[in-house]
């Protein structure tokens, strides 16, 4: 290898070594970039309807904070004061769903029978596991404030993202060479489109799911329907992972007053998931952006065992730039 190329080489591979090092502020920044997409749609609306930007810009995070805030004070209090009752009672509700699960064992033959005695000695390890899971989630609800001012930092970078998009743009392409900089331009601008596209479908996605999950909840005489179904909304943004998360909750609750109506929660779930998989995805991502399930899930393990909690939020995102 030439000098050059030495040279080269050496000043990518310290580059990178920079960039994992500040991987956390450069994740922020990205998010920063995602919610300035979003926000941007609603300012080009409001902008097209004779709305001055910088009003159009207030008036768009203003609405945005309101709708975050109410959803939070609908969801945190109400877990945040149930959750010392379910780390009492949980294990009173599976001791409970056990006792029926044995009394199953007595009326079903054969492999029947083995099903039930499996099923047994699997709600006999469940209170340890609920028992922790719930008691991250209390820490979780109990040290928020770097998360908090996070998101302080994310909504700063936001706003000054919005308020002069093209001067920042035209900073980030000075990084590159001349020659490269109207390839890059192009390619900025289609990530745009891409991440506009995707961010509709999932925001179209996660109030269906919050609608099915919040009419089903009601139905079954579950506690805290709402907060439960604007849970199950919000979690829509991370798939795989978070539908899971998201029927604990309901599902905790619900064996607090039978071991079948829990039974009924995990159904309803199961199929309001199908619903968003079979049917709302391919119907709403078609014309705006497709991701094949075996990339995200590998893309969201990858981001998660890289940069944590964080990068798997942003996976589906990075993954969506990345395919422009």
């Amino acid at each position: 290898m030439r000098l050059g190329q030495w040279v080269g080489l050496i000043a990518l591979i310290i580059s990178l070594y920079i960039l994992w090092k500040i991987r956390q502020v450069v994740l922020l920044a990205f998010m920063a970039i995602v919610l300035a997409t979003a926000i941007n749609q609603l300012v080009k609306w409001l902008v097209q309807r004779g709305v001055n930007r910088g009003i159009a810009i207030a008036l768009s995070i203003i609405s945005i904070v309101t709708i975050v805030t109410i959803i939070l004070a609908l969801i945190v209090p109400p877990f945040y004061n149930q959750l010392p009752q379910l780390i009492e009672w949980v294990p009173q509700g599976l001791d409970r769903l056990r006792v029926w699960a044995e009394s199953l064992q007595s009326r079903l033959p054969g492999q029947s029978l083995e099903d039930a005695r499996i099923f047994s000695r699997l709600t006999e390890q469940l209170p340890g596991f609920i028992n922790r899971l719930l008691t991250k989630f209390y820490s979780l609800f109990t040290n928020s404030i770097q998360i908090i001012l996070s998101l302080l930092l994310v909504l700063v970078v936001t706003i000054m993202l919005l308020a002069n998009p093209s001067s920042y743009k035209k900073a980030f392409l000075l990084l590159f060479p001349s020659f490269y900089r109207q390839r890059v331009n192009k390619i900025l601008s289609k990530c745009e489109v891409a991440l506009s596209g995707w961010l509709i479908g999932i925001l179209f996605n996660m109030t269906v799911i919050t609608i099915l999950s919040g009419s089903g909840l009601w139905i079954l005489q579950v506690q805290l329907p709402l907060a439960n179904a604007l849970l199950a909304g919000l979690l829509t943004f991370i798939p795989n992972l978070g539908p899971t998360l998201s029927v604990i909750p309901p599902a905790a609750l619900a064996l607090l007053d039978a071991p079948w109506k829990a039974g009924a929660v995990i159904v309803l779930y199961i199929l309001i998931q199908q619903i968003e998989s079979n049917l709302l995805t391919p119907l709403v991502m078609k014309h705006q952006v497709s991701l094949l399930p075996a990339i995200t899930l590998l893309s969201q393990v990858a981001f998660g065992i890289f940069f944590g909690f964080s990068g798997l939020l942003l996976a589906l995102p990075l993954v969506v730039v990345a395919q422009v």
